[in-house]
């Protein structure tokens, strides 16, 4: 007999409107200027400034795939998605991570082709639409911060914008000492500053979101630890077929098959390892197949309300978690 039931936990902090809301907030204000600094990067012959008006294009287009995202997986389930369209946060922080990592290594290779032939740069001009892109990209970052970083399409959308204010940071020290000094390799230094912090960001969103997609247990929860402490629950004899995954950042499911004593209630056991779950890995999402480990008292496992659904089933495994 399979003894099944789904708890469903959701919350995710802030409203999805207040996530669209500062999200949109941000996109207008690197929009904006974005426009404006690539114009006078051309002006000034600034790498930097070049550089950062394109990490802006790719702030505002994770800005809009996190808009897109967030909308998608407000889709209540149905048809063949039966989870929803959850996971198009995820994919959106791929290609967040990805596009960061083939940014970074164009702006690698440019940089170091004007380390060996540096160009003429207009320190003044770069100096002073850097500090301008520091005061915006400030304005930006505090947005989206104010949106749920949770989700891993907000946080790939927060770490493009913190990157171009790292960005704006280096291209002003460059700007400044071109100026004073005139030492024009400033500016292209600056520029592999940039990438190498694009290079950690991007790296960071292509593991996380791969992790979601591989299906791999979230980060802080050991299912060998956590099959231990279920399978030592009073009357739980073993626990097998463990698995543990993320829907979507921030909604973790598990199911496992529980086998308990002969003399145990399954209902009660059932509920006993839902309760550890819940209160000790923060998990809602559950769907325990619980049986008596002695195969002849199965009849003793009814499922008291809803559907029971039967398939065949091997033998247990002789082992446990």
């Amino acid at each position: 007999m399979v003894g099944e039931k789904h708890g469903h936990g959701h919350g995710r902090g802030m409203s999805a409107d207040a996530d669209r809301r500062w999200l949109s907030i941000a996109l207008v204000l690197i929009v904006g200027f974005m426009v404006v600094e690539f114009v006078i990067g051309l002006v000034a012959g600034s790498l930097a400034l070049i550089t950062d008006s394109a990490h802006m294009l790719t702030d505002a287009a994770s800005i809009v795939l996190a808009l897109v995202a967030i909308r998608l997986a407000a889709r209540p389930a149905r048809g063949g998605y039966t989870f929803g369209l959850r996971r198009a946060e995820i994919l959106s922080a791929q290609v967040n991570g990805i596009t960061l990592l083939l940014l970074a290594a164009w702006f690698v290779y440019e940089g170091i082709q004007r380390l060996i032939e540096p160009p003429e740069v207009a320190g003044g001009l770069v100096l002073v639409t850097a500090l301008v892109g520091i005061v915006v990209n400030l304005a930006a970052t505090w947005a989206i911060s104010k949106a749920n970083r949770t989700s891993l399409a907000v946080e790939g959308a927060f770490q493009h914008i913190l990157n171009d204010l790292f960005a704006f940071i280096a291209t002003a020290i460059a700007g400044l000492v071109v100026l004073l000094t005139g030492f024009a390799r400033a500016d292209a230094i600056a520029a592999l500053v940039v990438a190498a912090l694009m290079l950690k960001a991007g790296w960071g969103l292509v593991r996380d979101s791969g992790r979601v997609f591989l299906e791999a247990s979230p980060r802080g929860i050991d299912p060998d630890a956590v099959g231990a402490e279920l399978a030592s629950l009073p009357g739980v004899t073993q626990v097998h077929d463990l698995h543990i995954w993320e829907i979507t950042s921030g909604q973790t499911a598990l199911s496992a098959h529980v086998l308990v004593e002969s003399a145990a209630d399954c209902h009660e056991a059932r509920e006993r390892v839902e309760r550890v779950l819940r209160d000790q890995q923060e998990v809602t999402h559950t769907t325990l197949q619980v049986d008596h480990d002695d195969p002849s008292d199965q009849d003793h496992c009814v499922e008291p309300h809803g559907p029971v659904h039967r398939g065949a089933q091997g033998p247990a495994p002789p082992t446990s978690l």
